[in-house]
């Protein structure tokens, strides 16, 4: 076990994550300054779209727009989600430096999710990924469901690993391990990380958690024993995965912070500032204060 990391990067992920949930549709212009206000806050990473079918979700609809619009901030990195090569080229004319794919540990999940196999996936991926870094692009791999899938229960760390090693494999700069619904506990993360720490390199692993049972900030503790320093999570808690039910959010940006801020770790986020521009976007959206923002 490692000493705690002396500072943690966070991902935010809640103008895709989180917007791609809610009931309305968050106008363009609104979305641009939900995100140039998380960066003001300096949230140097910033999930801002998703190059999806509109259709299947529609609120990402206006991602290249999104991107015409934001300020080129050279600390700032706006990571777009692409599933196939139709959401490459659209992300590379929009412009996008940085894209996520994404995957899972259960093949029902990513069925579900994507409409294809893992196998499928990591496919598309082969020629994706080589072709998004010849383009000079920074590319992050999601690996969902690692802990329990919704569909198939719990997921052995051993179906974990090999989804992480094909995308690094394949040019991935940095992998997300993702307990989709929030079911997993400490022992869970620490069982995971070493099975999965000798395969991703610490400065390449994060960890996307979600807050079902109440678990995300243990489970944020456990992975920074780990020496894990890369996490994600949302500006007031929005957001989940549609596609998984018993997902009701993601681990709030806020609630991290703080626990970030109890063991002295620095991130180089202002909290007050993250505090308005959680408030500008649940005004937006009618959605009552997160009670940790």
């Amino acid at each position: 076990m490692s000493s705690l990391p002396q500072r943690v990067r966070i991902v935010e992920v809640g103008p895709r994550d989180g917007l791609q949930n809610e009931p309305i549709t968050v106008p363009t212009a609104d979305k641009v300054r939900f995100i140039t206000m998380l960066a003001e806050a300096g949230l140097t990473d910033i999930e801002v779209g998703a190059f999806v079918s509109p259709q299947r979700v529609p609120r990402m609809a206006d991602t290249a727009e999104v991107l015409a619009q934001l300020p080129s901030l050279p600390f700032v990195r706006y990571i777009t989600l692409v599933p196939n090569l139709r959401g490459l080229e659209r992300a590379m004319a929009a412009g996008a430096r940085a894209i996520a794919v994404f995957t899972a540990a259960s093949d029902t999940f990513n069925q579900r999710n994507v409409g294809m196999r893992i196998a499928d996936s990591l496919r598309e991926f082969r020629t994706l990924i080589p072709a998004a870094k010849d383009a000079g692009l920074w590319v992050r791999g999601y690996v969902s469901t690692a802990f329990v899938c919704p569909y198939e229960g719990p997921i052995a760390p051993e179906q974990v690993v090999p989804v992480a090693q094909a995308l690094l494999d394949m040019g991935a700069d940095e992998i997300s391990i993702g307990d989709t619904i929030g079911h997993a506990t400490p022992e869970d993360v620490a069982r995971l990380n070493r099975t999965l720490l000798p395969v991703v390199p610490l400065s390449r692993l994060a960890y996307h958690l979600h807050d079902t049972r109440g678990n995300a900030l243990s489970n944020v503790q456990q992975a920074l024993r780990d020496g894990i320093a890369i996490f994600d999570a949302s500006a007031g808690g929005l957001g989940g995965c549609p596609f998984a039910p018993g997902a009701p959010g993601n681990l709030a940006t806020e609630s991290l912070l703080d626990l970030l801020h109890d063991l002295e770790i620095e991130t180089g986020v202002d909290r007050a500032r993250l505090a308005e521009a959680t408030r500008f976007l649940t005004s937006r959206i009618g959605r009552p204060q997160h009670e940790h923002s």
